[in-house]
């Protein structure tokens, strides 16, 4: 069966999850008897708004995850990237995230537009440091907004604008674990299928090849990347 464009595919059986839900925490009661209380810092570090640290941290991020949820709670969470600086802070409480050319799926243009909510994780490579920042979100398509935001060469099409609520840096151990920035610890390239085989096998057509999925992301690298 072919799912339309736009639309969800139905949902599959999950039996070993509905088993595993069966006895699985339901309260926060519940939960938080499994675990210490936290610091009193854990809490008193989460800013309504920018320090002049934090904007120097979202200054140096290259890459944000952004999480987002469409109005029927379906999550999602996609990466943005550009160079140093290119989600722009445009006040202590506002930041602009330009919308770079991806798929067209716009699954979290979408759900931005549906719930006005978004949550953002910033990474900047080589280091251990993250920032997390929630808030509510729009998406704006003012000319005299995007034609600030040309971190990759042109204005973008779109942005979203993101009003602060909650900013606080998050723990660096996950980093830390997973060994992210040390290529001493890093799987070899044959360790893991590559992001043409991936997209040959999800795609599931008898009549695509592999060389086909590679000539078209080389095309989409080469002229379709910006």
């Amino acid at each position: 069966m072919t799912t339309p464009p736009g639309s969800r595919p139905p949902a599959g059986s999950h039996p070993l999850f509905d088993a595993l839900r069966a006895d699985a925490v339901t309260s926060i009661e519940q939960l938080r008897g499994h675990y210490p209380a936290p610091g009193a810092n854990a809490f008193r570090k989460v800013r309504d708004r920018l320090t002049e640290d934090t904007r120097a941290l979202v200054g140096c991020a290259s890459l944000v995850f952004v999480g987002s949820a469409d109005s029927a709670g379906h999550p999602d969470v996609s990466p943005r990237g550009g160079p140093a600086g290119f989600v722009s802070v445009l006040d202590d409480v506002t930041l602009a995230i330009p919308d770079a050319t991806g798929n067209k799926r716009l699954d979290t243009l979408q759900n931005v537009i549906e719930t006005g909510r978004i949550g953002l994780l910033f990474v900047i490579p080589g280091r251990d440091t993250t920032l997390r920042i929630n808030g509510r979100a729009c998406v704006s398509t003012r000319p005299e907004l995007l034609d600030q935001l040309t971190s990759v060469g042109k204005p973008p099409v779109s942005a979203l604008v993101v009003a602060i609520e909650e900013v606080y840096p998050h723990c660096p151990k996950s980093l830390m674990r997973g060994n992210a920035w040390k290529p001493e610890n890093w799987l070899p390239a044959d360790a893991q299928p590559t992001s043409a085989q991936v997209t040959l096998s999800q795609l599931d057509l008898p009549d695509l090849t592999l060389e086909q999925v590679l000539e078209d992301q080389r095309d989409m690298l080469a002229n379709r990347y910006l």
